[in-house]
């Protein structure tokens, strides 16, 4: 190593700035090995028809130290065009791949995780370039607990493409208002990944999603109460999210000769009777403690004559 290569010694420009792509392939190993090689081969063959179907084929040909990993691909490229990889290549990776699983017959299906950065990264030509930080961290982010989660969590019938990206490329290119995504679209996690010092904040994006997105196996607890906490501009994420909040912790209690209660409770609670055992029962019966947490009036609202059924 040259001297000039210790860092904190001396001042020297920065690396060019490379936006950096990273895909994935989910469950590689669970295939035979004799399958491994074409799924290699697919893969850059399927960035590449989809990066021309989003309009961007520049991105492709112009890729910067190109890489394959075996069960995914990495290049860098020039950060101007991040806003279009965003959208619409990411729905057009998901639609290129729905048609390549379904003429699959089965056989092999691809269904990816892709990881956006953006950093500095020297790209000087030479066969060393694009080692960074910057691509540490895209591996990394592709690696990460929440990204692996939710493509495992939704349907492999309709999700097939997963993506991750970085705060620093959501920032500059979502929140911005760049790419043609509003930042409703995706979803705060922290990203780390198991056995690895890394943690950090980043946003899941997924074009076509299946299943429960707003997981707390997911997103991690702390999360869900940010996302969950009103918002000053009354914004319509705070509202979805609420929704699919209610509908993930909604749930039915019973037990024998007792209430059900069923649904999350706010303010009042809605109580039905249910005769499981010999006897009518007209009324409450009720052991232990009636509620867990209740939020407003823990006792029961009553129309009419409760004691109407025994009559």
């Amino acid at each position: 190593m040259s001297h000039t290569d210790q860092p904190y010694t001396q001042s020297r420009p920065l690396p060019p700035y490379r936006g950096i792509l990273a895909v994935d392939a989910k469950d590689f190993t669970g295939y035979p090995a004799v399958q491994h090689g074409s799924i290699s081969r697919a893969i850059p063959q399927l960035l590449n028809a989809s990066l021309e179907r989003a309009g961007i084929a520049e991105v492709w040909k112009d890729r910067r130290f190109p890489d394959s990993t075996g069960d995914g691909y990495v290049f860098g490229f020039d950060p101007a065009v991040m806003p279009f990889v965003v959208h619409p290549w990411l729905a057009a990776l998901q639609d290129v791949l729905t048609e390549f699983n379904m003429h699959s017959a089965g056989v092999v299906r691809i269904r990816l995780r892709a990881s956006l950065n953006i950093g500095p990264l020297p790209d000087t030509g030479d066969e060393f370039d694009g080692n960074g930080t910057p691509r540490n961290d895209t591996h990394r982010l592709l690696d990460s607990r929440p990204v692996k989660a939710v493509l495992a969590a939704s349907s492999a019938n309709v999700t097939q493409v997963a993506a991750i990206l970085s705060d620093r490329c959501y920032q500059d290119v979502v929140a911005s208002g760049y790419t043609g995504r509003h930042p409703d679209h995706f979803i705060e996690v922290p990203a780390t990944v198991e056995g690895k010092p890394f943690a950090q904040r980043a946003w899941l994006y997924v074009p076509m999603p299946s299943g429960n997105l707003y997981d707390r196996r997911v997103l991690g607890d702390h999360v869900i109460d940010d996302q969950e906490k009103p918002r000053s501009d009354g914004g319509s994420r705070q509202r979805a999210v609420g929704r699919e909040a209610v509908a993930a912790t909604r749930s039915v209690v019973r037990a024998d000769r007792s209430n059900v209660n069923s649904g999350t409770v706010y303010g009042g609670q809605s109580v039905s009777n249910i005769d499981v055992g010999r006897d009518h029962i007209g009324g409450d019966y009720v052991r232990g403690n009636k509620a867990g947490t209740v939020h407003g009036d823990q006792g029961d609202t009553v129309h009419g004559d409760k004691h109407e059924g025994d009559r």
